[in-house]
């Protein structure tokens, strides 16, 4: 389930300093329309963390451990940027 937070700008201009902004941190674009843009990040879990998994559990679980750490790990950041005077 996705945590949507809305950031609002002042105008396109500034909204598209937003998606960049948001893009160089490894959020995808995922609906763009006139006045709103939405970006989105996921995460299911670290590498790390899978190999950790991996060590401690393969023996008992035959994978399932890692399945489990995956859906508890799994996060999704969404953004909508808004544009508050879509005329410039």
């Amino acid at each position: 389930m996705a945590n949507t937070r809305i950031k609002h700008a002042a105008n396109k201009r500034e909204a598209e300093a937003f998606r960049d902004e948001f893009i160089t941190q490894g959020y995808k674009v995922e609906s763009e329309g006139d006045n709103s843009l939405i970006v989105r990040k996921s995460s299911w879990g670290s590498t790390a963390g899978h190999l950790g998994v991996a060590l401690l559990t393969v023996w008992w679980t035959l994978g399932l451990g890692n399945l489990a750490y995956a859906l508890i790990a799994h996060k999704s950041d969404e953004v909508m940027i808004k544009v508050d005077q879509p005329t410039e």
